[in-house]
Order: structure tokens, then C-alpha cells, then sequence
């Protein structure tokens, strides 16, 4: 993924994150679910929504330790 659509997505990120997404090999989809779950767990689980799994649940642990990062 170009970082363009990785920051169309997630908005303005380091460049390290940026790498470590592409590592994961994920499409802007799976990117765009993670983001989807990180945000809205709770109305997609209502919604029946199987939990991540894949590469969309690599993206969700990164995103959330990125977010934990950037917490401290």
C-alpha cells in the first residue's frame, strides 16, 4: 500500500507504523476493517460481524499498540 492510502485511512502517521503495516502484506480493505473495529467494535458485533481474524486482527493489535504508544 502507498502511504497516501494508508493516511487516507488512518490519517497522518509516522513513517515506522507506515512500514509496519505494509509488513503485514494487508490491502487497503483489510486496513479500512481494522479501523472499522478499532472504532465501532461493539455496533459491529451487534451487527453479527465475525471477530477479526487474519490480517485484519495483525492490523488491530498493531494499531492498538500504536495507540497505547502514543498514550504513554
Amino acid at each position: 500500500m502507498r502511504m497516501e492510502e494508508i493516511t487516507a485511512i488512518l490519517g497522518p502517521l509516522d513513517e515506522e507504523l507506515v512500514a509496519e503495516i505494509n509488513k503485514t502484506g494487508a490491502s487497503t480493505e483489510e486496513l479500512a476493517q481494522a479501523w472499522a473495529w478499532l472504532n465501532a467494535d461493539e455496533a459491529l458485533i451487534n451487527d453479527g460481524r465475525p471477530l477479526p481474524s487474519g490480517r485484519v486482527a495483525e492490523l488491530v493489535a498493531l494499531l492498538e499498540a500504536s495507540e497505547l504508544d502514543a498514550d504513554e
